[in-house]
This record gives C-alpha cells, structure tokens and sequence, in this order.
C-alpha cells in the first residue's frame, strides 16, 4: 500500500475541532554544514504541513505557519531563545505552545527540550522526529500502529516492578541495569489530545523504555553494573559500568581514544540514562538511531530527566556539553543480545534470546 501522510497524521494524533497544529525545523548555522538528508528533512517538514493544512479542512483545525530555528547542535540540548515565523523573529517556546500539537522534523532531538512544555501546558503534545528520512515513509512510519502498541504494552507489563534487567551480549560481556524506584514507559504511535502520561513521542514509533535507577536516594547506591560493548568496523570497546556509571573506556583504537576523551569532557556524559527495547517490525536497522532504535535492545548515555531520570542540563558543565546518545544492538547490528531477563523479586522474566524476542 502507498503510504497514506494524512491518514498517519490522523491515526497519531487524531486532531479535534478547534486545535492548532505546528510543523517546525532547525536550520544550519552555516551553509557549509548543510548536507543532503538535512535539506530533504526541511521539505518533508512543509510536506507534513500541508498534510495538516489538508486534515485540518475536514476536522476544524487551524494549521500554523512554519517555524524554524537556529540547530541547537547537540542531541538533547535546550532550545535556542528565538526562531522565525513568517519571515518574523519570534520567541521561540512561546511560539511552540501556542499550538496544541506540535511535530519537529529536526537534525538534532529536540525531545529533551519539549517535556518541560508538557508541564506548562496541559493542551500540548509533540512528536520528534529527529533525523527522520523520507525513505522511512516505506519502513518505520508505515507500521501497523496498533500492532506496535500491543508489544509496546506486553513489553511494559515484563519491566513493570522488576528490579534488575540482566543482558548478556553476543561478544560475552554481561551488564545488570537496576531498575528499582523506576517505572517504564511505552511509545506506541498514539498522541490524542490529552493523553494521560507522557505527551510526547518518536516518530516513527516503537519502544518501550525505562530509566536505570541512578543513585539519586541517600544512602541507596545504584547496582548498575557490569560491561557494555560498542564496535566500530573492526574494532571492539568496552565500558565498564559502576553504579549506573561508564567509569572507565577499554581498547586501543581510535574509537577508544575519541570515547576516552569525550567521556572525560563532562562526568555527567558517563549516566547510563536509558534502556529500552523497540518493537517497530517495519523498522530497518541502517545506522540512524531514530530507526535503529525501534527494531530492538538499545541503552543511552547522558541526560535522562526527560524520560524521567534525575540527570538534567545543569548536571553537565555547560549547556554545550549536554547528550543523550542511544547505543543500538537490534538484527542488523554487529553485536547482538545473546539474552534480556527481567529479574522480579519472585520471577525471572526472559525477554530475548539470540537476538530474537521470545514474548510475542
């Protein structure tokens, strides 16, 4: 089947009478760093506009112009003070929450800065879409949507309550993540208006997610521990977590090297922020996270407050230092999960093995 712009817009968010629609994008501060998929991203944004404009004619909702605004230049970043509308300079958070959707088809997440908006306003919800490409239009964003959110649900109800998720990686290595004082959370592809929990999403969809535990309550370390792998080509790293911490870099190539330094740069880069497993059967493992991410296990570095961790913007040194970056272990990628158990006090809940889910 073709894939259908209004009806994915109307299946997600399902826009009533009387609300406002927002598209908005970043731009390059320089025309040198401008690339090919960052133009094509900016006209899928006016595509995804129009697409509203055409849904709204039907439904009795307004569509805003097009908002854009300077690239905050790291995933996970605070948005800049201003963008443009209409040729004009506006405020830019203020200019978002006049709306009462809002989609941001970005080159870096934007997902971050918008939870705090959710808390402003009750009548606002977002989806990010950070490093979207069209040829996702074929892949990820053509799932079935309610199949997506019957294993993002399933996949809730294995995490809820337990106190460790063990994994164990195809290279051997192991890691316990701890889960206690957490509660996972799910994006399914749906954001109606008002939607209880969390209002704001990845498109496209799929994942379920928690926090690791990170050591915020006196007295109480966190149990993460273990050692996580990361290859690049040939070369294999390892990262030695301790209380939910990267605390040292293992190897000697050049990927070492650059982690080593950039770990080092700010402490609060080494937070293990997040665990989740996706469950988008039409996503293509490519090497872009925003897809990666929903065909499987991954874990994140860096800022976690947004999805409900205690690490935010004022833990790192500057606001140039802030991330948060996924690091995908779904079919396609060269190391795979060899086993997830979720550990309750009383059941040991096995999620994957070799590189498959058992659960559905």
């Amino acid at each position: 089947m073709a894939f259908d712009l209004v009806k994915l817009l109307a299946d997600v968010f399902d826009p009533q009478p009387g609300e406002i629609a927002l598209v908005a994008c970043d731009l390059p501060h320089r025309s040198e760093d401008d690339h090919d998929l960052w133009r094509e991203r900016r006209a899928m944004a006016e595509e995804w506009r129009q697409a509203f404009i055409a849904l709204g004619r039907g439904r009795g909702f307004a569509t805003m112009p097009m908002l854009t605004y300077p690239a905050t230049g790291a995933n996970g970043g605070d948005f800049p003070a201003t963008g443009r509308l209409e040729g004009r300079e506006v405020p830019l958070v203020d200019t978002l929450l006049e709306s009462t959707v809002a989609t941001l088809l970005t080159q870096y997440s934007a997902t971050a800065a918008l939870d705090p908006l959710c808390k402003r306003k009750a009548d606002f919800r977002a989806a990010s879409l950070p490093g979207v490409q069209k040829r996702m239009e074929a892949s990820a964003l053509a799932a079935d949507y309610r199949e997506v959110a019957r294993k993002a649900k399933i996949l809730d109800t294995l995490l809820r309550g337990a106190d460790t998720l063990d994994v164990a990686f195809s290279t051997g290595h192991r890691c316990t993540f701890d889960l206690r004082f957490r509660t996972p959370e799910v994006d399914d592809g749906f954001l109606p208006r008002f939607k209880p929990g969390d209002r704001i999403i990845n498109l496209p969809s799929g994942e379920t997610f928690i926090v690791p535990y990170e050591g915020e309550q006196v007295g109480m370390r966190s149990r993460t521990a273990g050692m996580l792998p990361i290859r690049a080509g040939s070369e294999l790293v390892t990262l030695h977590v301790e209380r939910n911490r990267i605390v040292r870099v293992e190897g000697s190539g050049t990927e070492a090297r650059r982690l080593h330094a950039f770990f080092g740069a700010d402490p609060a880069r080494t937070n293990i922020a997040e665990v989740a497993f996706g469950c988008n059967d039409r996503a293509v493992v490519t090497g872009n996270v925003l897809e990666d991410e929903k065909a499987g296990f991954h874990w994140a570095f860096g800022r976690s407050d947004h999805l409900g961790g205690t690490v935010g913007v004022a833990a790192f040194s500057s606001p140039e230092m802030v991330v948060h970056q996924d690091i995908v272990y779904a079919r396609g990628n060269p190391i795979q999960i060899a086993e997830a158990t979720a550990v309750h006090a009383d059941t040991r809940k096995r999620i994957i093995r070799n590189g498959a889910y058992v659960v559905f």
